[in-house]
This record gives C-alpha cells, sequence and structure tokens, in this order.
C-alpha cells in the first residue's frame, strides 16, 4: 500500500485500527467498528450541514415572512450553537464531531437575520446580527478563559431547549408550524440523534452527550407537531370540500 493511500485512510482509522485492519486482516474488530462509523457519519453530518438549513431560507425568502417561527427561539438557537463551536474549538476535540455546526451556525445566521427582518425591519436586523458577530468573535476567538466556557457549555442545554420549546409552543398557539421547513427540521432530527454516537466515540464528553440527547428529543416534539398539523390542515380540507 502506497504512503499516500495510507495517509488519506488514516483520516478514517487510528494507527492502531489501521494495523488491525491492514496489518492482522482483522475485519471483525468490534472497536474499530465502531470508530470507523463514527467518523463516517460525522463527514457525512458535515457533508449534510452545508444544506440543512437551505429549505428554511429559500421558504423565508420566498414567503417574504417568518410567520410561524418564534424570534426567541432562532435567536437562543444561534447562541447555543455558537456556544458548542467555541467550546469544542478550545477543548480540541476531533472536526468530524463537531464541524457540521460551523455550517449551521452560519446558515442560522442567514435565517436570524431574515426573521429579525421581515418582523422589526432591515435597519434592527443589522443592529442585532452586528452584536451577534461581536459575541461569536469573543467566544471562538481564544480570548474566552476556558473556565467561562465550560460554564457557557452548561448553560447551552437551557438555552437550546429554551429554543426548541419556545417555537414549540408557538406551533401550539397558532395550530400550525407556519413557515417552519419540515425538510430541515427533520434533518436537524437526524444529525442530532447521530450526533449522540459521535459524542460518546469520539469525545466521551458527557456534557455534550446529554446536550444531543435533549436536543434530539425536543426537535422530535417540533417534528411531531409539523406532521401532527399538516395532517389537521388535510382534514379540514377534505371537511370543506364536502
Amino acid at each position: 500500500m502506497t504512503s499516500v493511500m495510507k495517509n488519506l485512510l488514516l483520516n478514517l482509522f487510528s494507527e492502531q485500527c489501521f494495523d488491525t485492519y491492514f496489518v492482522e486482516h482483522d475485519i471483525f474488530n468490534c472497536d474499530c467498528a465502531k470508530a470507523l462509523l463514527s467518523k463516517l457519519l460525522g463527514i457525512i453530518l458535515i457533508s449534510m450541514s452545508l444544506v440543512v438549513k437551505v429549505p428554511q431560507i429559500k421558504k423565508l425568502w420566498g414567503s417574504k415572512t417568518a410567520k410561524g417561527l418564534d424570534l426567541k427561539s432562532v435567536l437562543l438557537e444561534l447562541l447555543a450553537i455558537t456556544i458548542h463551536i467555541s467550546y469544542c474549538f478550545a477543548k480540541g476535540f476531533p472536526l468530524t464531531s463537531w464541524g457540521d455546526a460551523t455550517f449551521i451556525a452560519t446558515q442560522t445566521a442567514i435565517i436570524a437575520f431574515l426573521v429579525l427582518m421581515f418582523s422589526l425591519g432591515q435597519d434592527k436586523a443589522v443592529k442585532y446580527m452586528g452584536i451577534y458577530a461581536v459575541i461569536a468573535f469573543v467566544l471562538i476567538s481564544g480570548i474566552t478563559p476556558m473556565k467561562v466556557l465550560e460554564i457557557l457549555q452548561a448553560l447551552k442545554i437551557p438555552i437550546l431547549l429554551g429554543s426548541r420549546f419556545s417555537q414549540a409552543k408557538t406551533n401550539y398557539i397558532n395550530k400550525s408550524t407556519g413557515q417552519l421547513s419540515a425538510a430541515t427540521c427533520f434533518l436537524m432530527l437526524f444529525g442530532s440523534a447521530a450526533r449522540i454516537y459521535t459524542s460518546i466515540q469520539e469525545t466521551g464528553d458527557a456534557m455534550m452527550i446529554i446536550t444531543f440527547v435533549l436536543n434530539t428529543i425536543a426537535i422530535g416534539v417540533i417534528a411531531c407537531q409539523l406532521i401532527y398539523y399538516s395532517d389537521s390542515k388535510k382534514t379540514d380540507g377534505g371537511k370543506k370540500k364536502n
């Protein structure tokens, strides 16, 4: 095997697992199989994150309204993702365990800007996003001490849950999911569930694991609302035709 091929494969395997598979030919090694699955999932999630929120962005831009999207939910989610990125970067975790968050944060920032613009006007949208840019720089640049990032990581759980359930409450009150994108929601649900496994396998960080478990449950609630209110619309439409 050429050195180039080996170097490529070492992006997926540790040195130990490389030897296990390609020197000892132990292809049924359970530990290495789990590690490989985690790496592949991480790569899939990073690739998926490039477009995960594009359906939501297109839906907002096309409708020119943020009806049904809870502004507080979007801003809290953006803050939670930014905290997550800064914490993982400072901890030196493998990129495959958190790299997707950078693309999700960028797309969430675009969604936040659109929701702010359609709800409060362009001037306020620019102002709020300017404030966010400063906060993001302070958190990610290395200025913020690790102790502070650890505290923020712990606070991320109630921030993220507050974001999800604020949106769920809005859906319940409106009896509709409005401009919420089903494609984005279900992709986020899959991504969060997969991150439970990659966090266990690649970081062992209890806080991250708990966060993704709770986040998956919370997104699941919104996904159920999307299905329920979609079915309700179909039923109501059928009754009106009759």
